[in-house]
């Protein structure tokens, strides 16, 4: 008979594999550790359930004990680093944004598109003015950042009106474009000039300019981006570097 407390869990709920899912996902970017309470709370699954099944993720490595609280364990970063697409991905293009990392001393970022949503593959970054809230393997939105506008300026058309079609777009900053021309007219610069840009609109004080990579075929594969002070930078200046390491990385071949 099932529990009554998982009876308002979503369908997702409805199996084992899907309880499972709820508990890892349970952890967000700033988590290093949750209670039993708060997996239950997050997950709308019961204690008893999330208990359970906490026990098996600790035995298979996916979750670790620490006191009274849990994290996402070792074999959960091992899982991850083995995705072959992303880890061939990484790897071509760090060369290539350490280089511009240390001609700049901004923060470098390489991004691809997941869902609806930007996922940060790589991150170089050094110094106490390079604190941005974005993280390796972290999520942002596409409208307020310039990897996003790169991606949807230069992905399948689709993904635009699909992004619309979820409702109003969210005002992360006062200075998040949320009008759907006002965005629709950057994306068709964006394709103009080859690079997209945002000042202030993800994180006040930053600005940042991003560009796409493209494999041989053609096919968009991520952007990369500079982000910066934005009282200090001069985003056409920007968009040059960004441009040209892109531009590099796309003609080497070194993606597929």
């Amino acid at each position: 008979m099932p529990e009554q407390d998982d009876c308002a869990a979503p369908s997702v709920a409805n199996s084992v594999l899907g309880k499972t899912r709820l508990i890892l996902e349970a952890f967000r970017l700033d988590d290093d550790s949750l209670t039993l309470t708060e997996l239950a709370q997050r997950t709308q699954i019961s204690k008893a359930s999330v208990h359970r099944l906490s026990r098996e993720l600790l035995e298979w490595g996916m979750l670790e004990r620490s006191g009274l609280e849990y994290r996402l364990g070792m074999r959960a970063f091992e899982l991850g680093s083995r995705v072959p697409r992303l880890r061939v991905l990484r790897d071509a293009v760090r060369p290539f944004m350490e280089t511009l990392h240390h001609r700049t001393h901004e923060t470098v970022h390489l991004a691809v598109l997941d869902g609806h949503e930007v996922l940060y593959l790589e991150k170089v970054a050094g110094g106490p003015t390079s604190a941005r809230p974005s993280r390796i393997a972290g999520r942002l939105p596409l409208h307020s950042t310039a990897t996003g506008k790169v991606l949807l300026a230069f992905g399948q058309p689709k993904l635009f009106n699909d992004l619309l079609a979820r409702g109003p777009l969210e005002r992360v900053t006062p200075a998040t474009i949320v009008l759907p021309g006002m965005l629709a007219e950057q994306l068709r610069r964006a394709r103009a000039d080859g690079y997209a840009s945002e000042r202030e609109e993800m994180t006040a004080g930053y600005c940042s300019v991003a560009a796409p990579i493209f494999g041989p075929t053609g096919l968009l594969l991520a952007a990369v981006s500079l982000t910066a002070s934005a009282a200090r930078s001069d985003l056409p200046q920007l968009a040059t570097l960004v441009k040209s390491l892109s531009d590099n990385v796309s003609a080497t071949g070194v993606v597929n």
